[in-house]
């Protein structure tokens, strides 16, 4: 490149791959989509019918911001409608909130390891990441609360936490929100809600009524298998809200996505028998893989986890080959989405050939 050609910023060469390197089906022979933490079922006959309504449309534009959605949005939440903000996916929020809160300098707080869009944000922001390890493959909240300073803007917070599917609960989370000083803004991510059916659960909707410094993230990716259409909302207190909108890319979110979304929200029902499966999938997965002599920590989402440490490449490798496409953090551990039954009952099986010795 000629040292007069335009340069991109600097900052970028600091910035990781979001997936650096995703799995590889085999030549031949079925494979599994175990990595990207999708429902591993289609959209339900009412969504693809009113995709088909929308896509008919597509010559015209969509909204500036799906306003159909977002009152309807408002209703379920009983919410103010000043309050809902929607993105590409909730990573697309994340995108306006770098640009909205984040200046060059700022601080922000995160567990690590997290959801990986986290160190992409706040560096694309010319923010610094102060990543606080996990204790037992859980937020250390403590820790967090520890690592707030004066130069602090910003704490990301994924409940139950990606990819570890651990959770702190809502008395701990409290706990910790209400020693957030004020003018530091919590994002907390709840792209896994509906899977998580704890008692002590958190409602991050209620959470944020009385506290102005909170946001909340959810999405239409995974409980409601929209992953493809890219649907995200958010419910903030609404000066942040207004900024959030100031910086969403117009048209953001699409009609089509725009009408699936709702489809799914009037089938609730319908989709969250399909969610109480994919939680029974996921005890069933969990239990024998422990009978195995395998480690994974209790999940609240629709994934487990496996800290394999070392011997995660070799495992991954492995699944790999018999068709089973995991998420390898290499060096760490292995992320594994629940699939079909018949995809789970292949993985125990494969497992079961590498289990460690006891």
């Amino acid at each position: 490149m000629s040292p007069h050609s335009p340069s991109p910023r600097a900052v970028l060469d600091g910035i990781p791959a979001y997936v650096p390197k995703p799995p590889q089906p085999p030549a031949t022979g079925e494979s599994h989509r175990l990595f990207l933490n999708e429902n591993p079922y289609p959209p339900l006959p009412s969504a693809l019918a009113r995709i088909s309504w929308a896509a008919a449309r597509t010559n015209h534009y969509p909204g500036i911001f799906p306003e159909e959605l977002t009152a309807a949005l408002a209703g379920k939440l009983d919410v103010p409608l000043s309050h809902v903000v929607t993105g590409p996916g909730s990573v697309g929020i994340y995108q306006q909130i770098g640009q909205a809160m984040l200046s060059p300098g700022d601080e922000v707080v995160y567990a690590w390891p997290s959801f990986e869009a986290f160190p992409i944000v706040v560096r694309m922001a010319g923010a610094v990441p102060v990543e606080v390890p996990l204790s037992e493959e859980t937020h250390d909240l403590e820790a967090m609360a520890a690592a707030i300073t004066p130069r602090t803007s910003m704490v990301l917070l994924c409940e139950p936490n990606n990819p570890t599917g651990t959770a702190v609960g809502t008395a701990e989370l409290k706990q910790f929100l209400d020693r957030v000083p004020e003018h530091v803004l919590v994002v907390l991510d709840e792209a896994y809600f509906e899977f998580y059916q704890a008692p002590d659960a958190p409602n991050g909707v209620e959470l944020h009524r009385d506290r102005p410094n909170l946001v909340v993230l959810r999405t239409f990716s995974k409980a409601y298998g929209l992953a493809g259409l890219r649907v995200g909302y958010g419910v903030a207190h609404p000066e942040i809200a207004d900024a959030l909108r100031k910086c969403a890319v117009p048209c953001g979110v699409g009609r089509i996505a725009e009408q699936a979304a709702l489809a799914a929200l009037e089938a609730e029902d319908e989709l969250f028998e399909q969610v109480s499966g994919i939680t029974a999938e996921r005890e069933r997965l969990r239990d024998a893989l422990r009978a195995q002599g395998w480690t994974t920590p209790k999940s609240e989402t629709n994934f487990l986890w496996m800290p394999l440490g070392e011997d995660s490449d070799t495992i991954a490798a492995a699944l790999e080959e018999r068709g089973l496409l995991v998420r390898n953090f290499s060096g760490t551990g292995l992320r594994i989405t629940v699939g079909s039954p018949e995809a789970n009952d292949l993985l125990i099986a494969t497992l079961e050939t590498l289990k460690p010795v006891r």
